[in-house]
């Protein structure tokens, strides 16, 4: 079973470093792909400085900050043509612990798709004021009821994904961007009739470096659970 952890970054200099280091330690196993959206702040060259000790350790730069749904979808399709079995997504910024990726490794050997819940056992967030908290925790609750996904963390972004889920998704038809890739990429495996496990994680919101949220991420989500809806009516998401 090959494993490809995928990360994004947009000025993550600060925390690469770390984030190979603590993954290549907890699941050495496991080869890395970072797909860097030409951050002037340098973090391909410190990624391509890693890849000289590191024989698994993948670079991929874009060409600008294309949007995080586009580099996950980008390396989705990259762990797809070089034959890896299960897929982990995890953000760069170290808010997702990777001491956490062998145990949803290990809930993937039975489930199709493994989401990092900060909601599904009570709420485990560090770190966030109460109105980031609340605005999250609302959306949540917002895109559960409006397009009935059985999923309490439908925004998280720390997830293991088998093969075989991400091939039947057309990601080319896949536009949606923060929030809303989440949800529509959780959407689209629920309506396929993928068993969904989410596991409880503890999120570390980061300490280093600058959140990449902004309102037009929130208004798109808040008008996609709406067109998911609609897709679910009328069969078009199939």
């Amino acid at each position: 079973m090959k494993t490809l952890i995928v990360s994004p970054t947009y000025n993550e200099r600060k925390n690469i470093s770390d984030l190979i280091h603590h993954v290549t330690m907890v699941v050495p196993e496991a080869h890395i792909l970072i797909i860097d959206d030409s951050s002037p702040d340098g973090t391909a060259e410190v990624v391509k400085e890693h890849q000289q000790r590191h024989e698994h350790l993948f670079l991929e730069i874009r060409p600008g900050k294309l949007g995080l749904g586009t580099a996950y979808c980008y390396g989705f399709k990259w762990a797809l043509d070089h034959g890896y079995d299960r897929i982990v997504q995890m953000d760069a910024d170290l808010s997702h612990d990777p001491s956490d990726v062998p145990l949803l490794l290990k809930e993937l050997e039975t489930h199709d798709l493994v989401i990092g819940s900060r909601y599904c056992d009570g709420i485990s967030v560090v770190n966030w004021p109460l109105s980031r908290l609340i605005l999250s925790y609302s959306a949540n609750m917002y895109s559960r009821i409006i397009t009935g996904l059985p999923v309490r963390d439908a925004t998280a972004g720390f997830k293991a994904w088998r093969r075989e889920v991400l091939e039947s998704i057309d990601l080319s038809t896949v536009k949606s961007q923060g929030y809303s890739f989440q949800i529509e990429m959780n959407f689209r495996a629920w309506t396929k009739g993928y068993k969904i496990k989410e596991y409880p994680v503890i999120f570390i919101d980061r300490t280093i470096g600058e959140s990449k949220m902004s309102r037009n991420i929130m208004i798109e989500a808040i008008f996609m659970v709406w067109r998911l809806r609609i897709w679910k009516i009328f069969g078009w998401h199939k």
